[in-house]
């Protein structure tokens, strides 16, 4: 079956719904009003459950089908927080909160759930129970973290997990999986280089730091290059290098650089750790310098499972017709990786046509990709769980 009729008669209210959300964006945790208006919508709609302030800020809400001789329990989520970017789309209903955006989606997410909960609560043709998961902070607060933190699959039973994400270049309403590695982790990492500052007239009576953190910028590229088995896809960058040298004639004492790194593959992960660790601490001593590496560990690889991948891409079909099912892995992260660490699922990129790229002040959600990522959800439910 395509795009549900109920969906596509519903298309301006879910609109309606994104639009509020776009002008209204809140950060991280902080999603108070989303989630209330959330919560509001789904009391309309008649949901058998609603819990709020799970993850601090997730809603958490149940819709029961007809009958229950199944069993199954799928959990179905969406992100709810935006990004502390200023808006530069130029639509009528930008954000009316100077240096916050929609700018990656989550507005379009949150409302495509939401419309899915609509349709199924309305008709609940299905053999089970179906957990819609409203998550907080997923940029960079790790909110599906936080949510699986307390208690999430245990508490509501969940035994599979699906998710879906906007994707720019790809076009509207189409559908892209591919099972395994889907989307990198993501660490970050601080460098401290200390030396001895002085007179950049003198550089014998002092160890320029800013000379030994140039080196590690540097040496810290073979780490990719002759360090990763070139098959597998690693991803280093040094965003930032800062000294406490204010002036062109002094030899800074510090340094600190500031970076990332993403992978695809656990053991890579673990290894470029280790030689960046090694790679610093060895050429500051080379040039006399101290280092000290401050090590984060961000979000996991996402990882779709075989056989619900190979689901989500049946149900894709059903709403689409063909789907690529075999899209090539990318380098942002994901915290739906914690969900799937929890239980079997799988993540989906849903097309958003020919729009700015997702973190750009210019991205704009394409409205019309709507009616396809609720029916998916619907898809979902009532494919795995068919009336009894």
């Amino acid at each position: 079956m395509p795009i549900r009729n109920r969906l596509a008669e519903l298309h301006p209210e879910i609109t309606g719904w994104r639009r509020h959300l776009h002008e209204n964006p809140e950060l991280l945790y902080e999603v108070h009003e989303t989630a209330a208006f959330v919560a509001e919508r789904l009391k309309e709609m008649g949901v058998d459950e609603i819990t709020p302030g799970i993850g601090k800020t997730g809603v958490v809400a149940v819709i029961k089908g007809k009958t229950d001789t199944s069993g199954r329990v799928i959990g179905l989520r969406a992100d709810m927080d935006a990004l502390p970017i200023h808006e530069a789309s130029g639509v009528d209903y930008a954000s009316k909160v100077p240096g916050k955006m929609h700018a990656c989606g989550h507005d379009g997410h949150t409302s495509i759930l939401l419309g899915a909960a609509k349709y199924l609560a309305e008709t609940r043709n299905f053999d089970g129970t179906a957990v819609f998961i409203f998550q907080p902070a997923e940029e960079g607060g790790a909110g599906a973290k936080a949510m699986c933190d307390d208690g999430l699959m245990a508490r509501w039973g969940i035994q599979e997990v699906y998710g879906l994400h906007n994707a720019p270049g790809v076009p509207t309403g189409s559908f892209a999986i591919r099972p395994g590695a889907l989307l990198a982790s993501s660490d970050e990492f601080e460098i401290t280089v200390t030396g001895k500052g002085g007179h950049a007239a003198a550089p014998h009576d002092a160890v320029d730091t800013t000379l030994v953190a140039s080196q590690i910028v540097v040496s810290l590229q073979s780490v990719v290059s002759r360090t990763i088995d070139p098959i597998k896809r690693v991803v280093l960058t040094v965003g930032t290098f800062n000294t406490d040298s204010s002036a062109s004639n002094i030899i800074a004492h510090q340094a600190i650089l500031e970076g990332t790194v993403r992978t695809l593959d656990s053991e890579c992960r673990a290894l470029a750790q280790e030689r960046v660790n090694a790679i610093v601490a060895g050429t500051a001593a080379a040039f006399g310098a101290t280092a000290e590496v401050v090590w984060t560990s961000g979000y996991p690889v996402t990882v779709n499972h075989d056989d619900q991948t190979a689901f989500a891409a049946d149900a894709a079909r059903a709403v689409a017709g063909d789907v690529i099912d075999d899209v090539d892995p990318i380098m942002p992260s994901e915290d739906f990786a914690y969900m799937l660490e929890e239980r079997p699922g799988a993540y989906m990129f849903l097309g958003n046509g020919d729009t700015a790229q997702c973190h750009h002040p210019a991205y704009v959600f394409d409205d019309e990709a709507i009616p396809a990522g609720s029916s998916w959800f619907v898809e979902l439910v009532e494919r795995r769980m068919p009336a009894a």
